[in-house]
């Protein structure tokens, strides 16, 4: 895991601006940095910029700018499967200096070219790969986005980075903001930010993932797509075979992740995709596991006491972070400046806290269980949409509705999503997505309005939503905070739900087998059965990683409220009365308390001014 920056173009970059990009980037990669320069046959100038955080083959063999004769790679990431394209490419006749996966990714690029390596690896990356005899640039990303890169075209060149912050240092200024991705996340929240390829400044844009972008020596730009998910369902699947085709290609997925040089953390949560990785580690792998666990005083997030069954009967290391009011603010302060963006949800202020014990307690790496909602259902609308799957089939039907009021329906606080028969009456139903996203466009000085719209992949209702939530709405915003948070420390963050063949396996399998007795993720729990413990394992209700602003601010304390009221920015766009009246409020809707959380990540953003 590192960072990474590049420019090529006409214009040159002095030592002050490639010193301070590598500054800007310490975090990413404090072990090592060191940058790249040349100038091409058309008088371009191409930098690249690396720092280094050690994970695998730790010597300096391994430092980057990584160069093979006219080659040059610089990679953030890992290449879980090195291991496997190592011995392909010996068997060709190529030899190796070290013993991590850099060195495997530059000479698999040189001996097989772009399509034909990217189609081989498993892992997630972003790496910028230079050819000097041809002139031309790679900028490529992982399949599922698990990396960042960033872009902006500018009149004098391209330029490239792992975060804007870097960006805009290489660049030696900050682009305008984007009031449009500013409303969306006002208005809309987090699920809206992933609709369209935007930014919070103007003119910059991420390498989308499952794509290459190639620039050659006369700066033009053209796109690839190397990856499209498999969509291919295998009607012949049992239940029984669906389980264990995911058994053999989730312990597999783990297994592949565990590869490091340097000790291994887990995010540790009551729920079954963070303890189905750890159990696997630990009961399977026999690896070491010391899981890490956010303690929230707030009933409706309180995993405590299945963490703590989970940890007795595994036998596990356990550290808990206790969550305070204390600095909440100053900390918020802090990390809104570092991301140059606003916190997208709660939950990932208290992944921040997670991170920074994880970093404390000496790990570089960590492990969590991102996609699992994803891929095996997980939210509380896909027990809706399967009912809705199985409405032609009376008998199934009845039996599906049966455990949908068991094992379902008790744990939903959503009004529109305890009716069994919602999407069966109207399948167009979305009101829950932008939640009382109306309500909120009122709170604005001046209309702005974005009606909520879904890529269409030709699936039915409960899948397509899955996929949406994968690629366009949830997971894009875990990822993208997952990674800032764990760089924030210095520490890898590693997501092994997100694998291809498991992602590939997963949609094989029919749909009518992702629910059984009102149980999401029922495929998931019998894979791993006989590995997690029995307090997780059928256990019906999704608390999630959250938590509730009134946790981490109290809003009836003079001075926090004249922090939030001051002059400011944000009431440029945001009504200050309604602000002041919201905040008067006891007992906020959750979707109060994610409003107010980010109105005050917009404030503390517009009101950052500095270019550090």
């Amino acid at each position: 895991m590192c960072g990474i920056a590049g420019y090529i173009g006409k214009a040159t970059k002095n030592h002050a601006i490639i010193d301070s990009t590598l500054k800007a980037l310490h975090h990413r990669g404090p072990d090592a940095n060191d940058y790249y320069h040349t100038i091409d046959d058309l008088s371009n100038n191409l930098y690249l910029l690396h720092t280094r955080l050690s994970i695998l083959d730790i010597e300096k063999r391994s430092n980057q700018p990584y160069r093979l004769g006219a080659f040059t790679l610089i990679f953030n990431g890992e290449i879980y499967n090195y291991l496997e394209i190592k011995a392909l490419l010996i068997k060709e006749g190529v030899s190796f200096e070290s013993t991590g996966d850099t060195e495997v990714l530059a000479r698999a690029l040189v001996q097989w070219g772009i399509d034909t390596t990217l189609d081989k690896l498993e892992g997630m990356w972003a790496f910028a790969f230079y050819n000097k005899n041809s002139g031309d640039l790679y900028l490529c990303r992982d399949r599922f986005g698990e990396k960042p890169l960033y872009f902006t075209n500018q009149h004098d060149g391209v330029y490239f980075s792992s975060e804007t912050k870097s960006l805009f240092h290489l660049l030696n200024r900050k682009l305008d903001y984007n009031f449009d991705q500013i409303h969306r996340y006002l208005i809309n929240g987090y699920k809206s930010i992933y609709k369209k390829n935007s930014n919070f400044f103007k003119e910059v844009q991420e390498v989308a993932q499952g794509q290459w972008i190639k620039i050659d020596k006369n700066l033009k730009l053209t796109k690839g797509i190397y990856w499209k998910p498999t969509l291919k369902v295998d009607k012949t699947l049992t239940y029984k075979d669906s389980v264990e085709k995911v058994r053999e290609k989730l312990f597999n997925s783990v297994s592949i992740r565990l590869r490091s040089d340097v000790p291994i953390a887990f995010c540790m949560s009551g729920g079954i995709d963070s303890n189905a990785l750890i159990s696997i580690a630990s009961r399977e792998k026999r690896y070491d596991v010391h899981g890490f666990t956010i303690v929230n005083s707030d009933e409706r997030y309180n995993e405590y006491n299945l963490v703590k069954s989970a940890v007795e009967d595994l036998g596990i290391k356990h550290t808990s972070v206790k969550l305070q009011k204390n600095n909440f603010i100053e900390d918020l302060n802090k990390l809104v400046n570092s991301h140059d963006a606003p916190v997208y949800t709660i939950t990932y202020f208290l992944h921040w806290k997670l991170m920074k014990a994880i970093s404390e307690g000496g790990f570089k790496v960590s492990i969590s269980g991102t996609g699992a909602d994803e891929l095996f259902t997980g939210y509380y609308d896909h027990g809706n949409l399967y009912l809705e799957l199985m409405h032609d089939k009376p008998e199934t039907f009845n039996l599906a509705l049966e455990g949908w009021k068991k094992n379902h329906l008790p744990f939903v606080r959503n009004e529109s999503l305890r009716d069994p028969y919602l999407y069966i009456n109207n399948s167009n139903f979305r009101e829950h997505i932008y939640d009382d996203s109306k309500i909120f466009s009122t709170y604005l000085n001046k209309e702005w309005h974005e009606n909520y719209h879904e890529k269409n992949y030709g699936l039915n209702l409960l899948r397509n939503r899955m996929l949406n939530e994968l690629f366009h709405e949830v997971v894009p915003v875990i990822l993208h905070e997952d990674d800032l948070n764990a760089m924030y420390f210095s520490v890898e963050n590693r997501s092994p739900f997100l694998d291809r063949q498991l992602f590939e396996t997963a949609y094989s399998i029919p749909a009518q087998h992702l629910i059984q007795n009102g149980l999401k993720k029922s495929v998931l729990r019998d894979a791993v059965r006989s590995v997690v413990s029995k307090s997780i394992i059928d256990n019906p209700k999704k608390v999630g990683f959250n938590g509730s602003i009134e946790d981490l601010l109290d809003t009836s304390d003079l001075n926090t409220r004249e922090f939030l009221l001051d002059d400011s920015k944000v009431f440029e766009l945001i009504n200050k009365k309604k602000i002041e009246k919201l905040l008067l409020k006891t007992n906020l809707s959750n979707s109060e308390s994610k409003f107010i959380f980010n109105f005050l990540n917009i404030k503390i953003f517009l009101e950052n001014s500095s270019n550090t």
